[in-house]
């Protein structure tokens, strides 16, 4: 086997500067790609093409799971457009407007629903997403908070979810793991026991309300709130080409309603279904969002040719359109997919977690298996990758150093979620920018001020978990996190729009 040492961090280091630099998420991907398989290729040019065109990108797009992955995103971009034609989508957002009458209000509204759509971190975002824009454009809300609010809502709420595709693919890493150490315990007992100590997912998902209640942004969000607010302070609202369009004032509310309930009780119904027979499996996960997607979108197209009229030509067009419109997501994350084929070729994690070494004391193990894992993510965009290795290799080193598994698989765990959560290649990011219709690298800088806060709060709630191993650790980084983001707002912060919050 090869080493290609410091040479194998180049390809993701290379992506990550030429996306800031370019602003061109395609372009630094490609980039990425090309450096990594030039390096496969001994710096042959030809080959290097060869290799990422074949052994990566075609690769990528051809794999089974990947395939699942973009039918379900194409399934669910047609319903949402039918959602939008409907004008059920607008009504809902009207109707949001009559209940929701402060600015405050408005963003805990999009944080709730975000948490309730908990069974898909892709599908999240561009369910959520479109129903809030012209609620945020009301009250003078740049996108990119809205985008911030999505992608928190995603990945750090579906890591916490053990009946769901990400608490499948951790049990299996978890139970190949045990065996190879000779522990017995069961996957879902010591995934139950892990939970607790997940500290980036909680302290992400909390520090949500938190920016919300102080009424202010500080760092990038600062900045594009306050460009946003200045360019509206004329006018109602933020004119979009994705926008849905205006709704009869007579649309009803059950409109969006009844297709979503069908939707949600359809996921419920097959989910449980799949649970008490053998198990749910990614691909379970995937079948069910195609199954009730498709479900609920032949009860929206019925229901507008029964009380709108519509044909269901006219219709199918309609959800052939919504599904067109994730063309460039879905190459972006063909994109990301074959970088991650390409970092897992050159062995990156392999170096990354190398440097760390095995002559660490079980205290601080925790700390240096986040920071590693947030490393490799970031670099690479994939939590499910970083998982796969680093529960490889931490969970071992992790047995002989006598520390404690449950902290080191959590750490793991944290670690993928938050590069998961900031990379500017990881596929939740880019469906949040989607979602929210704003500039990719807009939303990256926007959330990374908070991320990194989040981020710094979780290695300090690691570090006393290593010394003192107790769930309590959780409360104590809550009131933490709390003090940081208030002082931060406090000295750096400006108010989100001039006058009341509430």
């Amino acid at each position: 086997m090869e080493d290609y040492g410091f040479l194998s961090i180049v390809p993701p280091l290379l992506t990550i500067f030429v996306a800031l630099y370019t602003r061109n998420v395609i372009v630094a991907l490609v980039v990425g790609i090309f450096s990594g398989s030039l390096i496969i290729a001994e710096f042959n040019p030809f080959n290097a093409m060869l290799d990422a065109i074949e052994n990566q990108v075609l690769d990528e797009f051809t794999s089974g799971t990947q395939s699942q992955v973009l039918i379900t995103m194409m399934v669910i971009g047609g319903f949402v457009k039918l959602l939008e034609i409907s004008g059920g989508a607008k009504a809902f957002a009207r109707r949001m407007l009559e209940i929701v009458s402060t600015r405050a209000k408005a963003q805990l509204l999009a944080w709730m629903s975000g948490l309730a759509i908990f069974f898909t971190d892709s599908g999240n975002s561009l369910i959520i997403g479109p129903l809030y824009r012209s609620v945020f454009d009301e009250f003078r809300l740049c996108r990119e908070k809205l985008a911030y609010i999505l992608d928190t809502t995603s990945s750090p709420i579906s890591i916490l979810i053990p009946f769901i595709g990400w608490g499948a693919y951790i049990m299996s890493l978890i139970e190949k793991s045990y065996a190879e150490l000779g522990l017995t315990e069961g996957e879902f007992q010591v995934l139950i026991k892990v939970i607790p100590y997940q500290f980036y997912a909680f302290l992400a998902l909390l520090t949500v309300p938190i920016v919300i209640l102080t009424g202010k942004d500080y760092g990038p969000m600062r900045r594009i709130q306050a460009e946003f607010v200045a360019k509206t302070a004329h006018s109602e609202h933020r004119p979009s080409e994705t926008d849905a369009k205006d709704a009869a004032p007579d649309t009803p509310v059950g409109m969006f309603l009844y297709p979503l309930g069908v939707m949600l009780i359809l996921v419920t119904a097959l989910i449980t279904w799949h649970a008490t027979h053998g198990g749910i499996t990614g691909a379970h996960i995937r079948s069910t969002l195609i199954i009730s997607y498709l479900t609920a979108s032949l009860t929206c197209m019925e229901m507008m040719r029964r009380y709108q009229g519509r044909g269901y030509t006219e219709m199918l067009g309609d959800f052939v359109k919504g599904a067109e419109g994730l063309v460039y997501v879905s190459i972006v994350l063909v994109l990301a997919w074959s970088l991650s084929s390409v970092t897992s070729d050159i062995k990156t994690a392999d170096y990354l977690a190398s440097l760390i070494g095995d002559s660490v004391s079980p205290a601080m193990f925790p700390v240096l298996v986040f920071v590693m894992g947030a490393l490799i993510s970031l670099s690479t965009g994939s939590s499910y990758g970083t998982f796969a290795i680093l529960m490889a290799i931490a969970v071992p080193v992790g047995f002989q150093l006598d520390a404690s598994m449950y902290l080191t698989i959590a750490a793991v765990l944290s670690g993928g979620l938050f590069g998961d959560h900031c990379s500017p290649i990881s596929d939740t990011t880019v469906l949040a920018s989607v979602g929210a219709d704003c500039p990719h690298l807009n939303h990256v800088t926007t959330q990374g001020a908070y991320a990194g806060l989040t981020g710094a709060v979780t290695i300090i709630a690691y570090w006393l978990a290593g010394v003192y191993e107790t769930p309590l650790v959780l409360l104590v980084a809550i009131v933490i996190l709390i003090i940081a983001m208030t002082t931060a707002m406090r000295m750096f912060g400006e108010p989100v729009v001039p006058g009341d919050n509430f």
